[in-house]
Order: C-alpha cells, then structure tokens, then sequence
C-alpha cells in the first residue's frame, strides 16, 4: 500500500513501507501547501518533473535536509549537484532507474521549461504503480502510457492556462484509464482556479475519481 498525500499544486508525498518519494516539492512560497521543510520527515526519493520554480521550489533544501536522491533529467540533475551538493541521479525520457527501492520511469510531458525538457513519472513503489503526468497539454500517447504501464493511480493538472485544463485533462484520464485519478495543479492562484467535481463529472466512468484538500491523503492499494 502507499499513501498517496497531496501537498498543494504539484507536490505529493508517496510513502510506503519500503520508501518515501516527493514529486515536485514547492513548499516554502506555496500558498496552498500544509507543510513546508521543515515539516517533512522523511524522503527517501525526490523527483523534480522540470525547472521551474513552483516544481524544483525546495527539491535541494528539501534532499539536503533528509538525505534524499534527486532524480530528474540529465541536465536538472547535474546543475542541482554541483550547485547544490546533493546526491542527484540524472536519467531521460524513456528511461528507468532504480533509487532506494523505488523504480522509477521517466515519462514525456510536454510544456516548457530553463534546462533540459519537461517529464512525467511512472512511480512503482510497494506493488503500486503512480503517474504523476507533471505539467502537460494533452497527448495522444498517453494512451500507450496506460496500456504500457497500467497505473493504479494518476495525478494530473487540471488548472488549464499553463496546463491541461479541466475538459482535456477529462480526456487524458479516458486515455490512460487508470483505476483512481486524483486532480492536481489547481486553486494555488486565482489564474488556476478550477472545480474539481465538475472535472470529475467529465470524467465519468473512465475512472474512480477521489477529490483531496491539500494535506489530505488517499491509500493506494495494488490491483
């Protein structure tokens, strides 16, 4: 089982028995957040899906406090090392490491970033398999992403303007067909505003949809 906690935006807690990975920790500067650094415990895994400052936010902070490995693109990877003095794997699109017991498999995103390219995650921890798309439009390959991967769990923006917004990201879900999807990158500013049960309408039976407030969790059980 993992506990799949939403932290505000696009961070999230996945702890399991076996590891504890952070996606995308902007904490400290986000408004919505119900922890920041210093509330964090633990991190084993911290994948950072591209550059910008409200998803690499306190990804080294955040390493360096609880000795965590930052995982992102080749290029992310080893700027944050040498800047910052932190274990880093750096990997690409397409490819699968495996960090502290996680295996972790770097999927395509379109969007845009500083250095290096935007990327999803395919998060297998503890029989679990998570997608967390990171910041993206829709795209038709997302249907090769579920048969592929079969996720347990999606975790998709939802906010529209910088990302998909509610139609298309109804849309993604119906593509990958995940067995729970949870809406993310929303409400954290008044241009990102969103309703999330009316997306989950859209949604429909494509999937179960589970509606969270930031600091709340959901348990992920495997299939």
């Amino acid at each position: 089982m993992v506990e799949a906690t939403w932290l505000g935006h696009a961070a999230w807690r996945f702890a399991g028995k076996s590891a504890t990975v952070i996606v995308d920790p902007f904490l400290d500067e986000n408004p919505k957040a119900p922890l920041k650094v210093k509330d964090i415990a633990r991190a084993d895994v911290v994948l950072v899906s591209h550059d910008h400052f409200d998803h690499f936010g306190d990804a080294p902070a955040l390493c360096k406090k609880t000795g965590a490995t930052l995982v992102a693109t080749y290029e992310v990877a080893t700027g944050a090392a040498e800047e910052h003095k932190i274990e880093a794997e750096g990997m690409n699109i397409g490819g699968t490491i495996d960090v502290k017991g996680v295996r972790v498999n770097m999927t395509v995103a379109f969007h845009t970033s500083g250095k290096g390219h935007p990327t999803g995650w395919v998060i297998e921890l503890d029989g679990v398999r998570i997608y967390h798309t990171g910041d993206t439009c829709l795209f038709g390959e997302m249907k090769i992403i579920g048969e592929f991967f079969k996720p347990d769990l999606m975790c998709l923006p939802i906010g529209d303007r910088y990302t998909m917004g509610p139609r298309s990201a109804a849309k993604a879900v119906e593509l990958v067909r995940p067995r729970v999807a949870i809406p993310m990158h929303y409400g954290t500013w008044p241009p990102i505003d969103q309703d999330p049960h009316a997306w989950a309408k859209m949604v429909g039976n494509a999937a179960e949809c589970v509606i969270l407030n930031p600091g709340e969790s959901y348990t992920v059980k495997p299939a």
